[in-house]
């Protein structure tokens, strides 16, 4: 999850920054940090005295982000951290009004010639040494982290995105800071015309013009979502003409706005692309000195809230129990020789659309069994998480399924019509395009499962134009 490292290191040896440590206080703490996303709050114009009106800027940001969606269903998955960082001076640099301070990351009003454009450094010319310096504060005292906001003392509004987003700390900053974390850590594009330079497909960013092909199809006359062209004064191109965004109400383009359905279900798989639900479980390899019967089996979940996590329980293929957080195996349960008990964890949230969506993240552990009439003789576990994606969905001939997972094990898929038989079965290979024909299956709705080691991990509905 943490993935920076050896850019620091290459800034080290490039720059050969000496350490500085500076104090770091905890805003929100919802779990050990290499099992939650961790934000990381460094201060900027803030002198030394004025530290403690950091935190409470940084403080009424987190609660601030934490009252808008998805953030506030989904904190448990976050961890905040603030650095106190020292300026010399108060403020940040503003050329319009001949003001420069002395700031540790020499924050900038009018960046670029923008008048809203709050960076590090007035222009692209310095600000690789200050992103050198950026990193070394962070490889010095919080190198554990997943994104970095920098809360800049000023109260002339700006902001800026990029690899560190930059934000004054005046009314707007929360909703500037959410929308660029929206760049930064959810890889979302803006909803108003970014550039030619910075167009490409995205989440919320498209050419397709197709309501029936579109990657929210899914959405399409929900909550307001539908295809709109971007539109663009002054630009110098018509190259915007060529693309597509699904609101025209978002905060991705009006600062004063929210997150809108697609944008939410992106940051959403976004979150479990780097945190798993499952925090922990048990037994592990290592609990099990002496397994006895009865023997208890529980998960620790991070909860979504409202909870809307589902779990499913299955002993050797059989449903074994629903949407409980632990389960006990008693003698009676189990065959002599080897047994697999197997959850898997899905968020079944009204803001995933699970039923037709491309891609399902599954969370999964096993616990294989060996058991005989003395008892049992060992237990062992794996853990594992499943990126599967079916598509097109519906489809006439061609059904393409792609799988992610930390292991290679191959996944069976079986495809079973409404009236419950089995019509197709197929092995399909990780880490590649499998392409399954259902051209002779009869126009219809059907439910493909998905097995690995025999453990169902998923199940997905099917439609056969």
């Amino acid at each position: 999850m943490k993935s920076f490292l050896v850019a620091i290191l290459f800034i080290f040896n490039t720059y050969s920054l000496s350490a500085q440590v500076f104090d770091v206080e905890p805003i929100k703490i919802s779990g050990a940090d290499d099992k939650r996303i961790n934000l990381v709050i460094l201060s900027e114009g803030y002198q030394a005295s004025e530290l403690t009106d950091f935190i409470t800027d940084a403080t009424n940001f987190s609660n601030e982000m934490f009252k808008e969606s998805p953030f506030k269903e989904y904190e448990n998955y976050f961890n905040i951290y603030a650095v106190k960082v020292p300026s010399n001076e108060s403020g940040a640099d503003d050329p319009e009004t001949n003001t420069f301070v002395d700031t540790y990351f020499n924050a900038t009003h009018n960046a670029f010639g923008n008048p809203f454009l709050l960076y590090y450094e007035i222009d692209g010319n310095n600000a690789n040494n200050t992103e050198a310096k950026i990193l070394s504060v962070l490889a010095d005292n919080f190198p554990n982290y997943d994104n970095t906001l920098i809360l800049v003392n000023s109260s002339k509004y700006g902001g800026s995105g990029g690899k560190f987003p930059m934000a004054y700390n005046g009314y707007w900053a929360s909703k500037i800071i959410m929308h660029e974390l929206g760049h930064s850590l959810f890889d979302l594009k803006d909803e108003y015309y970014p550039g030619d330079l910075l167009a490409g497909e995205a989440i919320n960013m498209t050419q397709e013009t197709n309501s029936n092909l579109v990657k929210w199809k899914n959405w399409i006359d929900t909550n307001n979502v539908g295809v709109y062209q971007y539109t663009c004064d002054g630009c110098e191109t018509n190259e915007y003409t060529n693309w597509y965004k699904p609101h025209e109400n978002s905060i991705m383009e009006f600062i004063d706005k929210s997150f809108n359905s697609v944008c939410k279900e992106g940051m959403i798989e976004k979150i479990y692309d780097l945190v798993s639900p499952i925090d922990s479980y048990t037994p592990t390899d290592t609990t099990v000195n002496d397994p006895s019967l009865p023997l208890n089996f529980e998960l620790n979940l991070v909860k979504p809230i409202p909870n809307t996590l589902n779990s499913t329980w299955t002993l050797n293929t059989v449903n074994f129990a629903n949407d409980v957080d632990d389960v006990s195996i008693s003698d009676t349960d189990l065959q002599t020789g080897e047994n697999i008990l197997s959850v898997s964890v899905i968020d079944n949230t009204a803001m995933l659309k699970i039923d037709n969506h491309e891609t399902l993240n599954i969370h999964t552990i096993s616990w294989t069994i060996n058991y005989s009439t003395l008892g049992i003789d060992d237990i062992e576990t794996e853990i594992n998480t499943y990126n599967i994606s079916m598509y097109p969905n519906p489809t006439e001939n061609i059904l393409n399924l792609e799988i992610e997972s930390h292991s290679d094990t191959n996944i069976k898929v079986e495809i079973i019509s409404i009236d419950g038989k089995l019509v197709k079965t197929e092995t399909l290979s990780g880490d590649q395009n499998n392409q399954i024909d259902i051209s002779p299956l009869s126009q219809g709705v059907y439910i493909a499962n998905f097995y690995s080691k025999n453990m169902r991990i998923a199940s997905k509905r099917l439609t056969k134009n």
